[in-house]
């Protein structure tokens, strides 16, 4: 796997990572790192032999010079890829050789003669592809080297903050595998046969579209929760944004034909108080119930069949308050990996920070709403993200008035990343003083749907439980509404 540098290059190297001076005893051996020299040497023939092809399907592979392990080869990959992009004249040897020359590395990589032997080096440029991606295979290797010898030198810190640490490892090794990943472009007619298979298989009930939420009109309008998806629900304070956030959670992890595993990042409530609430809506048995010392022992067989229930469940909170978008990522890419999660939610995002200094709340806010959506696309699950409104909707005259979009606080760019916009709303006064069987209406409004309709659909809500049900077929008032 590793060969001899055989390449010339007078110049000291210098690899990223550790070097002899700064690496402790013993945790990494004097050795060269994985690397082909005699496949660089083709990669880089192949582009001096047919610079208008090749070069482009080298930068479309990897478009970054350390994926060389020779210092020279980087610079003549360097000097090929600047003169590409000057569109000036041709890329050929000759060239090369002039702009390292001027540059005066042209003996550091060997000369001229070394830029010949590059070119004599491959007979045909057929098998480019297969050695970029060798290449690739070994400068992945090489990156995690670098950071699994930087993570010995911080866990070597007697002061560092040993969560910290763990977590910047952990974003390290993703952003490896991240790097690495397949981007290219494809055919739509690559796409198209498998679109169609899953559409059919839709269309016969044998796919689900996204995870069902439990509430039928919403799914009938979204499509459900569906990978890769930001799905906002936002609302006023003591609206019953939570509980409803928890209603479809425990509909997701406790349905009865295919359960899944979920999270939940509760930024403003502690896990016992969620465990609590999960517990006492699962029994239909109001909370209220214990603390009024009224709770009746025939209904014992209910709370421990609902205890049971929700034991099965996979069902993991996270309850860190102040909660960072690198946090998020940290822990979620760890619940995907080891429990393979299928939904996240998020309780709530203005709550959140953003990694380093921002200038303004706005800005922050943008940041954090992009890093989640980022999130649902590279762990490919849905995220259900909660957020508040702002005060404009309390001061808008009559019943009648409904949030709209400028109603998110901090920030528009949640609008712009979220794929679905919603809004709970209810009347706050009218569930004061109800009895503990009583409900009260409520709506789910979804304004903003990037892959289907909008529309406004009618909720009980039962405060006692904390537990909101779809209503009744609603009007045409409030039926789904084409965009």
């Amino acid at each position: 796997m590793a060969e001899t540098a055989d390449t010339p290059f007078s110049g000291e190297r210098k690899s990223p990572g550790f070097d002899k001076e700064t690496r402790p005893a013993g945790i990494l051996p004097d050795r060269a790192r994985p690397h082909a020299v005699q496949v660089e040497k083709a990669v880089l023939g192949a582009m001096l032999s047919e610079p208008e092809t090749c070069i482009d399907l080298a930068v479309e592979q990897f478009n970054r010079n350390d994926v060389f392990y020779m210092p020279a080869h980087r610079e003549i990959y360097r000097v090929l890829l600047e003169l590409q992009q000057k569109k000036s004249g041709s890329v050929d040897a000759v060239t090369v050789a002039q702009k390292l020359r001027e540059e005066e590395k042209l003996d550091a990589v060997g000369g001229e003669l070394y830029l010949a032997e590059l070119i004599a080096s491959v007979a045909t440029t057929v098998n480019l592809e297969s050695w970029c991606q060798t290449l690739l295979k070994f400068a992945t290797l090489r990156r995690m080297i670098n950071v699994c010898s930087d993570a010995l030198l911080k866990c070597y810190d007697s002061n560092a903050d040993a969560v910290k640490v763990v977590e910047e490892i952990e974003s390290d090794i993703y952003n490896v595998r991240g790097e690495e990943a397949n981007r290219s472009i494809v055919s739509i007619a690559d796409l198209v046969a498998g679109q169609f298979e899953e559409l059919m298989q839709i269309a016969e009930g044998k796919r689900e579209v996204g995870i069902p939420t439990g509430f039928a009109p919403i799914d009938d309008c979204t499509g459900g929760l569906k990978p890769g998806e930001m799905f906002v629900l936002a609302a006023r304070p003591s609206i019953g944004k939570t509980s409803l956030a928890l209603n479809v959670l425990r509909n997701v992890a406790m349905n009865r034909e295919k359960p899944r595993a979920v999270a939940f990042f509760s930024l403003e409530m502690t896990e016992q108080q969620i465990a609590r609430r999960i517990l006492c809506t699962e029994s239909q048995i109001p909370e209220s119930v214990f603390r009024s010392h009224s709770f009746q022992y025939s209904d014992l067989a209910r709370m421990t069949g609902a205890v049971d229930a929700i034991r099965k469940a996979q069902i993991y909170i996270d309850p860190t308050s102040g909660l960072s978008i690198a946090e998020l990522r940290a822990k979620a890419r760890r619940l995907k990996a080891q429990k393979n999660i299928e939904l996240i939610v998020i309780d709530y995002l203005q709550l959140m920070h953003a990694d380093g200094r921002i200038e303004s709340r706005q800005q922050e806010v943008a940041e954090i709403s992009g890093g989640i959506k980022k999130l649902a696309k590279d762990l490919k699950v849905p995220v259900l993200v909660l957020a508040q409104l702002n005060r404009d909707i309390d001061k808008a005259s009559g019943a009648n008035a409904r949030p709209k979009l400028a109603n998110l606080r901090e920030s528009g760019a949640i609008e712009q990343d979220a794929d679905i916009v919603s809004f709970l709303h209810r009347n706050r006064e009218e569930s004061k003083g109800v009895a503990n069987s009583a409900s009260v209406e409520a709506e789910w409004i979804i304004e903003k749907n990037r892959n289907g309709r909008t529309g406004n659909f009618k909720l009980l809500f039962y405060p006692a439980r904390m537990e909101f049900l779809p209503a009744a077929p609603c009007s045409e008032e409030f039926a789904p509404q084409q965009q």
